[in-house]
């Protein structure tokens, strides 16, 4: 079978909101008030600290498919004030996140054991509050948010190859600036973090054969699988890759904006920054080419996320791996397309029913465990009660 990236279509139940006259669709999804209808019409459990589970209304798979939020809707109305990634959340409400993340995970791998079967994968893709609230592709909730997902695999083989140019499919091995201009650069700075738990993949392990993705990114084995989430170590290393990728990415940037840039300040690794990055010719080279472009060319300059913009998943390999992947989001693609998987969303509300008993069944079970983890309460819906 040929390998490359899938599209899937994935039907939904089209949302009933009246957006007001005078807004875009994605200026509304980002107000409180439909924050609050994601609450109570898709909500499943919210806790004191502000995360809550929902099911995904515009889903990217009806086989298993929802998120957890840190829904500050309420307590910051700046849509460009909330966080919008791991680094921004408070300890004590990461803790609960983290151990939120464990349990899903766990109930997903135990539901699907067969990698050969079915494509697990979790994580969160920046919100970036640099966008302007109407740039296309914006995210239309710009609150820090993660995915649970598993697709079917025979559903994936089955389905038509994607468009290798679609811009979304963004990855290291044709869009990524950082892989095509800085790879040993990038690779030696990672190589510089402290992991004990996450060992770092020889080049094109963890590639899925049916997709071919990821492509060119540094990512790194799980040592002791799915046992390790339960490890606070392993959610400090998970930080870690996140935060010298967002030092990267801000060095970087830094040196585009302003030749011979000062170090940016809240550095997390300043002396690797300083000895791999500031001292790097490959590095510096490659920000004068990006910022002489930048000068001439004002759509490419408009292009630029100047913050911190990435994608960070937990998946499971063909071989039953446990691997953590970051990548560079330059361009606001869906967090599947890490991995190939392009989904088309098409309105077909009697599809969606179809499918829609099996999904909140495990959703349930998934809330069920929550709960008795003292995890959050439970939410009812005009869907389901708060019953386990």
């Amino acid at each position: 079978m040929q390998s490359g990236p899938r599209e899937i279509v994935t039907p939904f139940r089209p949302i009933p909101l009246a957006v007001p006259e005078g807004m875009k669709p994605n200026e509304f999804f980002n107000s409180a008030e439909n924050l609050a209808d994601l609450v109570h019409n898709n909500g499943l459990l919210q806790n004191p600290e502000g995360l809550l589970l929902y099911r995904k209304a515009l889903g990217h798979s009806n086989l298993f498919d929802a998120s957890i939020i840190y829904n500050t809707s309420q307590s910051i109305l700046d849509p460009l004030g909330r966080p919008v990634r791991r680094t921004q959340v408070p300890a004590p409400v990461k803790n609960v996140w983290n151990r939120m993340n464990q349990i899903v995970v766990a109930a997903m791998l135990e539901r699907y054991p067969d990698p050969d079967a079915h494509l697990v994968l979790a994580g969160e893709a920046s919100l970036d509050a640099t966008w302007p609230l109407t740039a296309p592709g914006v995210p239309s909730i710009r609150m820090l948010h993660n995915h649970f997902i598993v697709f079917d695999k025979q559903a994936l083989r089955a389905a038509p190859l994607a468009d290798p140019d679609n811009p979304n499919l963004t990855d290291g091995g044709q869009h990524s600036l950082f892989q095509a201009h800085m790879r040993d650069v990038y690779r030696n700075f990672f190589a510089g973090l402290d992991l004990q738990i996450l060992t770092p993949c020889r080049e094109g392990a963890g590639r899925l054969a049916l997709t071919g993705y990821p492509q060119g990114l540094p990512s790194w084995e799980i040592q002791g699988g799915a046992a390790a989430l339960k490890e606070v170590r392993f959610w400090q290393e998970y930080d870690v890759i996140l935060q010298g990728f967002i030092d990267f990415y801000r060095s970087f940037f830094s040196q585009v904006s302003t030749r011979n840039a000062a170090m940016p300040r809240d550095i997390h690794f300043p002396a690797l920054v300083e000895n791999k990055l500031l001292f790097d010719n490959d590095f510096l080279k490659t920000a004068k080419m990006v910022r002489d472009r930048c000068l001439t060319d004002a759509r490419y300059a408009n292009a630029i996320r100047w913050q911190p913009a990435f994608k960070q998943i937990i998946y499971r390999d063909d071989a039953g791996r446990l691997v953590v992947t970051i990548s560079q989001n330059s361009i606001g693609n869906a967090i599947t397309e890490l991995l190939g998987v392009v989904v088309k969303r098409v309105p077909d509300a009697e599809a969606y029913g179809r499918a829609e008993p099996a999904l909140i069944a495990q959703l349930l079970e998934v809330r069920r465990r929550l709960v008795e983890a003292d995890l959050g309460q439970g939410i009812a819906t005009p869907t389901w009660s708060t019953a386990p």
